[in-house]
């Protein structure tokens, strides 16, 4: 398989085929993130005959003969082709409608199991697309993306130059809704800094509300020294929130989303996974994060951050 750099997943795409369609960021300016340092170069999209090749090599996996003779030995049944298939890379959505139609049409090509394609996706690579292009790109299978909004917080969006406003994720995930695609976000606990982190969640809720994501999976900012962000902080010009403070941004957002989705609080920049279904969980997790909050210390919830040497 041909693959980049470190690959990044959402933590539910555990069970997807991981296929590389790009590498690194278009946009690769949001001052937090290290995610792709790694690589030599900003973005990269994969050839097709990459793809192709990567393809092949699954395809043989459910038909190879010492497989199929591993498998009866053991007595388990026969693999099966993957369900579905999530495209690596930070923006996978960035691309084209044609080239991720000729990659839908690769993968059901040699895997013919496949029922969905998934991937990241910037609020912007909707915005490229017309609503006939994503309403076909949805017949082709592309639905259940991950799309990093991070937050509805203007001045955050703004400070962190994430390349769009709080506006633009209600319009675009409105469009996502009207082409039938499904999405998840991905939020970022502390990202408004010191002092701002129950505003942050508010104004977040706020935009939130007015969008239709299945599934709202939160972070905790992490700032590691290769990154923007904390040359900022050096200087001055920002200051991160304290652990304590997250907690109680996450309890704020939960409390004030009114929308049917599913909140998870899973990966490594997390100090608590928390999991629900709101409305129904909502006062329950609202009551478990603020029981935390009240029976920990900074120091020690802050040690854990400082020894996270990686995402």
């Amino acid at each position: 398989m041909h693959f980049h750099g470190t690959i990044w997943r959402p933590p539910y795409e555990a069970e997807s085929l991981l296929l590389q369609a790009t590498a690194g960021c278009t946009h690769h300016a949001c001052k937090f993130c290290t995610l792709y340092e790694d690589l030599p170069f900003r973005f990269r999209m994969s050839p097709l005959e990459e793809i192709e090749a990567d393809l092949r090599e699954v395809q043989l996996w459910g038909t190879d003969p010492l497989t199929l003779l591993s498998a009866r030995l053991q007595g388990l049944p026969k693999p099966e082709g993957p369900r579905r298939v999530f495209l690596v890379g930070a923006n996978p959505f960035v691309l084209l409608p044609r080239r991720l139609e000729e990659i839908a049409g690769l993968i059901r090509r040699y895997l013919p199991s496949v029922e969905t394609i998934g991937c990241f996706a910037r609020v912007t690579d909707v915005g490229l697309k017309s609503g006939e292009e994503l309403r076909r790109l949805r017949g082709l299978g592309y639905d259940g993306l991950t799309v990093g909004v991070e937050t509805g917080d203007e001045e955050a969006l703004a400070f962190m130059n994430k390349g769009y406003r709080a506006r633009d994720i209600i319009e675009q995930a409105g469009r996502l809704d009207q082409a039938g695609i499904s999405y998840s976000f991905f939020y970022l606990a502390g990202i408004s800094g010191a002092g701002r982190g129950t505003e942050g969640a508010l104004r977040s809720a706020e935009v939130f509300n007015q969008t239709r994501p299945v599934r709202i999976g939160s972070s905790m900012l992490t700032v590691f020294p290769s990154s923007e962000l904390y040359r900022e902080i050096q200087a001055g010009s920002w200051r991160e929130e304290g652990e304590l403070e997250k907690l109680g941004e996450l309890k704020t957002l939960v409390g004030h989303l009114d929308i049917p989705t599913r909140f998870e609080t899973d990966g490594a920049s997390n100090l608590v996974h928390v999991r629900g279904d709101l409305p129904r969980d909502r006062e329950a997790l609202a009551e478990y994060l603020g029981g935390l909050a009240a029976g920990a210390s900074e120091e020690a919830l802050r040690a854990y951050r400082v020894n996270l040497r990686h995402l």
